[in-house]
């Protein structure tokens, strides 16, 4: 699941640290010199300063949408599972002859009871109002699969999140190199005037 959020990108200068992009998120740059990050890039430091703040909140959006995929995901995996479960308990129950009984929600709060007689296949939604009938191992066939690929995305969506966040680290350091250089210079130019009226 790539993300389809893009974040402005400004220009890098040689000179400085900058991680390489993951999926669409472009690395944050660390700055060891402020000024001559300032000069390379044509920024003053409120321009700088508002560059660098709108790249946190455009990384703190892409951040909130990897949230919800892994909040998809982690939902979804454990359905997956309990899906296998049934498929698997099915076909024991077929093999072994016997009926199989179960209880099922028919609307909320209310329940009846089924017995399954011996059945050779199971219907599985697929999603937008569609469902279709398996053979036991073709559903399980494809459920495995789906598995396999939400835990994969799951590993991926980790991981940007895990880039995300160093990202946002750095990024919030930047900015506090920057606003200290400005705090900095400005004493040294308070002092350099006071001396001179003096």
């Amino acid at each position: 699941m790539a993300s389809s959020t893009s974040i402005e990108t400004a220009p890098s200068s040689s000179s400085q640290t900058t991680a390489p992009e993951r999926r669409g998120i472009p690395g944050a740059q660390f700055v060891e010199d402020v000024q001559t990050y300032l000069s390379q890039l044509g920024l003053d430091v409120n321009s700088a300063l508002a560059f660098l703040q709108e790249r946190l909140q455009q990384y703190k959006l892409v951040e909130m949408k990897l949230l919800a995929q892994q909040r998809d995901l982690q939902a979804k995996i454990p359905d997956i599972e309990k899906c296998l479960d049934v498929v698997a308990t099915l076909q024991a129950k077929k093999s072994s002859g016997e009926d199989l009984v179960a209880d099922f929600e028919v609307s909320e709060g209310i329940y009846s009871r089924a017995r399954i007689q011996d059945t050779d296949s199971v219907c599985l939604w697929l999603g937008a109002n569609v469902m279709l009938e398996y053979s036991y191992e073709e559903a399980t066939s494809l459920l495995q699969k789906n598995l396999d690929n939400a835990r994969a995305s799951l590993e991926v969506l980790i991981a940007d999140l895990q880039f995300l966040r160093d990202q946002v680290t750095i990024t919030q350091v930047t900015i506090a190199r920057v606003y200290n250089w400005d705090v900095h210079q400005r004493r040294v130019r308070q002092a350099t005037t006071l001396v001179k009226d003096s």
